[in-house]
């Protein structure tokens, strides 16, 4: 199939759930070594209270996005609340009219997600940042897009790029956030931001697949 159901999306969110409780300790490990070690904490928190007051309802998929973005921003502390939630709720906007998603439509939702992170914080590909795993992922999805591959082959194509974005930033002095008080002592380390992020789009990414 060219195309997922909105309605059949809560899997997908759930999905997400699952990586960010799978991943607390390890998130936590990584923020640890160039910042305050709470990463994989806050992140567990908000998504396993939208699991919590969300996993017995259902939702479209741009729904969840909505609702687990509103969550974030409102319940987790950090950066990463108004930044992951501005993704996702950005992303639910550029779908909510959707019954049906495309690989065109979800490309255009991840896209909508950077634009509206964008309006918010500065970061660039190669400030250590979430940036640097999302817009790989988003060029690759506009390559598939322009060559109107299959979606399942976009999605794996997105996987990887977002991981080589995520490992790039072990290259990269951090430029925001406590890890850019360590100055060059922060290169050789992972940005947690940028694994987090490759691990949701990863989770998106297979359970979407399954849907297809």
């Amino acid at each position: 199939m060219s195309t997922f159901d909105n309605k059949d999306g809560r899997a997908v969110l759930l999905a997400m759930v699952d990586t960010i409780q799978k991943n607390k300790a390890y998130l936590s490990d990584i923020d640890g070594l160039i910042g305050d070690g709470d990463h994989g904490v806050n992140m567990n928190k908000g998504f396993s209270l939208f699991e919590k007051n969300y996993c017995d309802k259902e939702f479209l998929f741009s729904e969840g996005l909505e609702y687990l973005g509103m969550t974030l921003m409102n319940d987790i502390g950090g950066s990463m609340g108004p930044i992951y939630g501005t993704i996702f709720t950005s992303m639910s906007e550029a779908g909510s009219d959707l019954q049906k998603i495309s690989l065109t439509d979800f490309a255009a939702m991840l896209e909508n997600g950077y634009k509206g992170l964008s309006e918010i914080i500065e970061a660039k590909v190669g400030d250590k940042t979430l940036v640097d795993t999302l817009i790989p992922a988003i060029n690759s999805l506009r390559d598939s897009v322009a060559r109107k591959e299959d979606f399942k082959r976009a999605l794996l194509k997105m996987k990887t790029a977002a991981k080589a974005g995520s490992d790039s930033t072990k290259n990269f002095k951090a430029k925001y956030g406590r890890a850019s008080r360590l100055g060059e002592r922060s290169i050789g380390v992972l940005d947690t931001g940028s694994v987090s992020c490759y691990l949701l789009l990863s989770a998106m990414a297979d359970s979407i697949i399954t849907l297809l």
